[in-house]
């Protein structure tokens, strides 16, 4: 909610760089978009890998915090 009056308020002050923000939003979230998907697959990398590496603990009764 306070973006959205932030961008009003930007819209009465200065409504070219509001349209312009408007219009180079979604440019910019499929540009960034590779770059998180990027992550979640490393996230999910690193968490595969910690679960191999405690796979011996936790077979042997060991309980995860």
């Amino acid at each position: 909610m306070i973006k959205f009056l932030l961008w009003l308020i930007l819209f009465v002050l200065c409504w070219p760089v509001a349209v312009l923000g408007l219009v180079l939003y979604p440019v910019a979230w499929l540009l960034m978009l590779p770059f998180r998907l990027l992550g979640v697959v490393v996230t999910g990398v690193f968490a595969f890998i910690k679960g191999i590496i405690f796979l011996p603990a936790r077979i042997l009764g060991q309980k995860p915090n």
